[in-house]
């Protein structure tokens, strides 16, 4: 028995204003369909197919791929229970349950669409299984007409209902289970006899009923994990929701958030025990943190792997690895692929991109550090320039272990600084620097050279 799933992901979002489809503006770091996709998968559905149109299929492409669902274009879009006819004929009959969702429901659960398709119950009758909801009034949510204390007689769209249908406050989530065979035996008896002249899926209730089956209701315990997303301030109301839940969860792992209003997180962070957020600070992508590090305030770690015992204060962290027990910040931007090991100390105003650091070296005020290696316990003094670029490519800077790099040295790569070396303060060094060696001057000179000429590599 087969689970399946039809993600409804077609509407044009018109109250977004933007052309960035509704379904794929973003909160807490993901597109709104990530979510309803995540929980699927999550709930143990095998198989998705989603609804899109036209001018969204392409950018909705990536995000099927990532979870191996496939799409199916509605070209017109004739309704809900149209979209289903399109998603239903691009899949092989088979026995088993389908679930039918909205791809603008980001706050959905896994145990919501688990619960629906366990209600199915073909054995017993039961063709339908609806999600349904106690949700404030007014509301433009379709209103549940129950049919006894456990069943469903009939669901009315809000702008097709009479004043008392309207006065009813349980409402349709908008997420289904159906026997799959019941589905497709009364998917084409559609009509669109209503206000907008579309196809309702909600209309296979009452067809379902003629037809002797079962419909029933799977009662949400917070209508706010059903609720859709169809305006920018609807989408900020949910992202805090979802936010404040994330935050939740770590912290009754073990990790203390200063401020969960000020503290905003996405799925699927790594955070160790003892790990303290302070507020104003942003943890996403594949960012993992050590045992007992402290990050923040006003910190933005993405794609960061952060070692344990660390503290990164008011600085920036992007595709980056920093080891344990080392100190960024305030003001550091490190990122680029750069590599930061243990015992590191990296100050106010410095930049690494693309550069490995050593095992407690320091580069403690203002300087930019691309495209190098500095080796164990070097001192990069403030105001240090790696000039990497060369106009076409760019170079790797080398600084050896136990290097002294001076204030406002410029070292213009590709070059190496062996191990012990030091440039004087405001050196520009323009050729390779052997160990022990010291260095002064502009262009840079062994201490001790004649301050007549430069020296060449004839000397």
């Amino acid at each position: 028995m087969s689970t399946r799933a039809i993600v409804l992901a077609a509407g044009m979002g018109t109250r977004m204003k933007s052309a960035i489809p509704k379904v794929m503006h973003r909160l807490c770091g993901r597109p709104m369909l990530w979510y309803s996709l995540r929980a699927l998968r999550e709930a143990g559905v095998a198989e998705i197919v989603i609804v899109t149109n036209p001018q969204v299929d392409t950018e909705i492409a990536p995000l099927a791929t990532e979870f191996g669902a496939r799409s199916v274009v509605q070209d017109p879009q004739r309704g809900t229970g149209h979209a289903v006819q399109i998603a239903l004929a691009a899949l092989a009959p088979a026995p088993g349950t389908i679930a039918i969702a909205y791809g603008d429901m980001p706050l959905v659960t896994p145990a919501i669409f688990e619960n629906v398709l366990a209600a199915v119950d073909a054995d017993a009758g039961t063709a339908l299984a609806l999600v349904t909801a106690q949700m404030p009034l007014p509301s433009n949510f379709g209103r549940i007409v129950r049919s006894g204390a456990a069943g469903v007689a009939k669901i009315v769209e809000a702008r097709d209902c009479t004043p008392a249908e309207l006065a009813i406050e349980e409402m349709n989530a908008g997420i289904y289970a159906f026997e799959e065979p019941n589905l497709r035996a009364v998917i084409d008896k559609l009509t669109d006899n209503n206000a907008q002249r579309e196809l309702y899926l909600t209309d296979t209730v009452e067809l379902l009923i003629e037809a002797g089956r079962r419909v029933v209701p799977v009662v949400a315990d917070d209508y706010h994990a059903v609720l859709g997303v169809n305006d920018r301030v609807e989408l900020a109301s949910a992202r805090a929701v979802l936010n404040r839940a994330l935050c939740e969860r770590h912290m009754r792992a073990g990790v203390t958030i200063v401020d969960p209003a000020t503290t905003y997180l996405e799925p699927d962070l790594v955070l160790g025990p003892d790990v303290t957020i302070h507020p104003n600070t942003t943890l996403g992508g594949a960012t993992a943190v050590g045992t007992g590090s402290e990050i923040g305030p006003n910190t933005r770690l993405h794609d960061a792997t952060v070692g344990a015992n660390c503290a990164i204060g008011e600085s920036v962290v992007v595709d980056a690895r920093i080891g344990d027990h080392t100190h960024v910040g305030p003001f550091a931007h490190i990122r680029g692929g750069s590599i930061v090991d243990d015992h590191v100390h990296i100050g106010n105003f410095v930049e690494l991109k693309k550069t490995t650091m050593r095992a407690n070296a320091k580069a403690g005020h203002l300087a930019y550090l691309g495209d190098g290696i500095i080796g164990e316990r070097a001192n990069i003094g403030a105001g240090t320039i790696f000039c990497n670029y060369d106009g076409k490519k760019k170079n790797v800077t080398t600084i050896g272990a136990d290097a002294f790099i001076g204030s406002n040295s410029s070292l213009v790569a590709p070059i190496t600084i062996g191990d012990g070396a030091l440039t004087g303060a405001g050196t520009v060094a323009i050729r390779d620097i052997a160990p022990g060696e010291r260095v002064v001057g502009n262009p840079g000179r062994p201490l001790g050279a004649s301050l007549a000429r430069p020296v060449t590599g004839a000397d």
